[in-house]
């Protein structure tokens, strides 16, 4: 693997919401339906991956057989040591690096598929990583998104301006709950093939993170 430097810090420090997510995350796979998701979201895929922002590395237990090998990048140093624990137990090889979304320290077009779940909300330059993420997958490759979208309805869109422009980026380790990642993933070059909008959790109370969106998109094969 060669690393890069190409001018973004290459570490993340959000200490106290590393702690509190790496205990939280657990709790939302189990009760608030993530975990589901996560199987739906890594369904199929084979060959080398990258995954960006593995937090804890919830995904690892999900990847089906067929991968050979999970680069897995995590900037904040809490969340990445929880990451290498999870990696010891998962059934396929995952070895996870430090590094940014915005400069990732891989090759170019190294990767059969790459994955981002939950983390194009909370990265600093949304452009710059999809750039990145093109650029670091082959050809052809698939890219599974599981991510917190803007919301549909005027009221809830407006609860998530006024959070984005406050607290919740400064308490959430730079979650912005708003931004439209579909509309930013065909900009950046990628044909979104499949998606679809999820109200998390199903039932209950409604937060600004509530509205997300499962999909797929893919690289070309030409440039364009």
């Amino acid at each position: 693997m060669s690393l890069r430097n190409r001018g973004h810090r290459t570490a993340v420090h959000h200490p106290l919401f590393a702690r509190a997510y790496a205990r939280l995350g657990p709790l939302a796979d189990e009760h608030a339906g993530v975990r589901p998701l996560r199987r739906e979201l890594l369904a199929g895929l084979s060959g080398r991956v990258i995954e960006i922002g593995a937090g804890g590395g919830l995904n690892f237990a999900h990847y089906p057989g067929a991968v050979s090998e999970v680069v897995a990048i995590e900037p904040e140093a809490t969340l990445r040591q929880a990451a290498r624990t999870e990696a010891v137990r998962s059934e396929v090889p995952v070895d996870v690096v430090p590094g940014v979304a915005e400069a990732l320290p891989v090759k170019s077009e190294a990767f059969d598929a790459g994955v981002v779940a939950l983390v194009l909300c909370s990265v600093r330059d949304v452009e710059r990583a999809l750039a990145e993420l093109r650029r670091v997958l082959r050809p052809g490759a698939e890219l599974r998104f599981l991510e917190h979208v803007r919301a549909e309805g005027r009221g809830l869109r407006a609860v998530q301006r006024a959070a984005d422009r406050t607290v919740w980026p400064l308490l959430n380790g730079g979650c912005h709950t708003g931004r439209d990642t579909v509309a930013a993933l065909r900009t950046a070059g990628f044909a979104v093939e499949s998606h679809r909008r999820l109200r998390v959790p199903p039932r209950g109370i409604t937060l600004p993170t509530s509205p997300m969106v499962l999909g797929t998109a893919r690289r070309p094969e030409t440039a364009g």
